[in-house]
């Protein structure tokens, strides 16, 4: 009896000022009393109460992030979480992280013939066309992911599907629909922008594109595929020079209004293969060797060597 009658002054001298939530319960840790639900909370000094379950929460999202950084699965999305982060404040202008996205679908098998000078390609293309539609930053993602598959997809085997499951395994979010429209945005846009050009900026434009990419796929072809033709290498890497010097005197004889349907780098694959007739030995520079440096068929470079044969006449009576 006693006992009942000190609980119950317990009860009624406690302040109840040290109230935590227990078991779905606010329960005073003094003096054991469950609160109604109804208790309006400026009845108790609920301050500590409010506090200390902050403290509580953050602590538990903190420990959940550092359990969460440690699965190798979850602290990939973290670090694609955090790239994201870094490419949205970064595609305006340096181009760093698109660069960092290109390298990462190497990794993957997508995007291996991209170098330099394509790579300049791609970043030419892009600011062009954020320079006059500036849109959401996923929109400018798939706009990039466009662009480089439409300077790829001519010049490798890799199909579209592969691209963009390797695109979204890097996380971002893409499908062929997606990739599609936007291909259409951009070639819309560089068709819009072509009418403030003169036809002779044009012509200038292609053509200096074909002669950085002639220098570039012929310096791919290695020495030890020629070397039996030619002992000396200095002599292969002047007759190299002397077959650009041509390929410009040849580009002089041929409008703008001949190749500005084509696409340049099949037509510049042509055009390596009928320099390479104009030499004493015409066996040097084969289709097959074009092929592997240039990544097109054997078929397409006969059909641009026919073309220029057309223009020009036969490459041995060629008077440049």
């Amino acid at each position: 009896m006693s006992n009942n009658n000190k609980e119950k002054n317990d009860i009624s001298t406690c302040s109840h000022s040290n109230v935590k939530q227990d078991s779905g319960f606010l329960v005073c840790q003094d003096c054991g009393l469950i609160f109604e639900d109804n208790i309006a909370f400026e009845e108790i000094s609920s301050s500590d109460f409010l506090s200390n379950s902050q403290i509580d929460y953050e602590r538990r999202i903190k420990l959940g992030d550092s359990k969460a950084t440690q699965d190798p699965k979850i602290k990939q999305k973290y670090e694609k979480i955090k790239t994201l982060d870094k490419w949205f404040k970064d595609y305006k202008s340096s181009f760093t992280e698109q660069k960092k996205t290109i390298d990462l679908l190497k990794s993957y098998g997508i995007g291996l013939n991209i170098d330099n000078v394509k790579y300049q390609e791609i970043k030419e293309r892009y600011l062009k066309y954020n320079k006059y539609h500036r849109h959401t930053y996923q929109n400018m993602v798939i706009i990039f992911l466009a662009i480089v598959w439409m300077e790829i997809k001519d010049t490798t085997h890799i199909r579209i599907e592969q691209f963009i499951k390797a695109a979204s395994e890097l996380g971002h979010k893409i499908n062929k629909k997606m990739l599609n429209n936007a291909m259409l945005k951009v070639k819309r846009t560089e068709k819009m922008l072509k009418k403030y050009k003169t036809p002779n900026e044009l012509e200038k434009e292609i053509k200096n594109k074909i002669k950085i990419l002639f220098q570039k796929d012929l310096n791919n072809i290695p020495y030890e595929k020629i070397k039996l033709h030619i002992p000396d290498k200095s002599e292969y890497n002047k007759l190299k020079i002397d077959m650009q010097l041509i390929a410009d005197k040849i580009l002089n004889k041929v409008s703008y209004e001949q190749i500005q349907n084509f696409n340049y780098k099949a037509f510049t694959a042509g055009l390596i293969y009928y320099v390479g007739q104009t030499l004493d030995n015409r066996k040097i520079f084969t289709q097959s060797l074009i092929e592997k440096s240039s990544k097109f068929s054997s078929t397409t470079i006969r059909k641009k060597f026919n073309f220029l044969k057309d223009i020009l006449g036969e490459p041995q009576s060629l008077e440049i």
